[in-house]
Parts: C-alpha cells; sequence; structure tokens
C-alpha cells in the first residue's frame, strides 16, 4: 500500500542514514545488510528516487516511480544504483563519497490527468507515456530549471524519447505524483 503520510522528522534522518550507509557499505566491499526500519511507515510499500549531488552538480538518480518493496529498502537499493548503476554517470569514487549530498524523493501514488493545465509546477511530478515510451520528471526539476508548465511537459516527453510537445496528442498519458524531497543540505 502507497502512502500519502507525511514522514516525521526522525523517519526522514533514518532513510538518509539507510541511503549513505548502503553506498559506504558498497564502498567497502560489504554486503549490506538491513537493520529492522525504525517505525511501520518506513516498511510501507512506496516508490521513491534518492538524487546524489557533487559540488551542486547532479551525480546520480535513480528510482521506482510506484512501490515494489518497503520504502527502507528501496532508498538502499536505489542509493547504491544512483551511486554505481546511473548510466549517465561513471560509479562513484571512494574519493567523491564525503563530498555528496544524498536526496530522497518520496512519491505519492500516481494519478492520470486528461487536462494538461491541472499541472502544477512546484507541486507536481509527471510520467508522460504512450506505447513503449515514457518520460519522468520529479516535482522539484521544473523548479531548479525554472520552466513554465509546458516547458516541463516538453522536457518530460523528451526525456520519454519523444518528440516535444507529444502531451497534446490524445494518445499521450499524463500521470502526476506529488513528491516529499527531503535531504542532506536542509
Amino acid at each position: 500500500m502507497e502512502s500519502e503520510e507525511l514522514l516525521i522528522p526522525e523517519e526522514r534522518a533514518e532513510l538518509l542514514r539507510v541511503a549513505r550507509k548502503a553506498i559506504a557499505e558498497k564502498l567497502g566491499g560489504v554486503t549490506w545488510k538491513p537493520d529492522e526500519p525504525l517505525t511501520e511507515r518506513l516498511a510501507e510499500v512506496q516508490g521513491a528516487f534518492v538524487t546524489l549531488h557533487l559540488r551542486g552538480m547532479l551525480r546520480g538518480c535513480i528510482g521506482y516511480i510506484m512501490g515494489v518493496k518497503p520504502l527502507y529498502l528501496t532508498i538502499a537499493e536505489m542509493a547504491r544504483a544512483a551511486a554505481f548503476t546511473d548510466p549517465r554517470f561513471p560509479p562513484l569514487k571512494e574519493r567523491e563519497f564525503g563530498k555528496i549530498d544524498i536526496e530522497i524523493t518520496v512519491l505519492s501514488p500516481l494519478k492520470k490527468i486528461y487536462d494538461p493545465d491541472k499541472v502544477v509546477v512546484g507541486t507536481h511530478g509527471l510520467l508522460v507515456k504512450r506505447g513503449p515510451y515514457q518520460g519522468v520528471l520529479l516535482p522539484q526539476v521544473p523548479v531548479e530549471q525554472g520552466w513554465d508548465r509546458e516547458t516541463f511537459l516538453d522536457h518530460t516527453c523528451m526525456k520519454a524519447g519523444m518528440r516535444s510537445g507529444c502531451w497534446r496528442d490524445d494518445d499521450t498519458e499524463i500521470l502526476v505524483f506529488t513528491g516529499e524531497v527531503f535531504g542532506e543540505g536542509e
């Protein structure tokens, strides 16, 4: 079951600790063994992304748009994936580890919309799909880039490998979600 209930500060801190520990243990050649979750909320199945920044620049970002396993396990797995298997970046080096900032985005369930004017920049993340193509952008992306709604929709189409403006086509689905975003830099 995916929750829209916000995490308490201790749960946020625990997920950040889990993410950093999972990366550190992989760097050290240790097989990560999860502790039991701090709360029942952290054991709920929910989608999430882990984003790594190095000196303010993206260094990796991977996640599950929908929940497939308990949140604390998703965070550990996605932290390792963002650090070591994001195809846009080389694997994280030990010398970089102390310099990265970890950001987590815990996702709400997806909701299909039929009116693109309902997309709220700064609140919604997007999943745009048609046939075998789909692209996802998190809610913080258009804010960081200074995009308006149409630019956000265009970039999500392009991330899916489709042409800009594909969101206007009747056979393109637009789904929105919200994200609870927190990180070490707070």
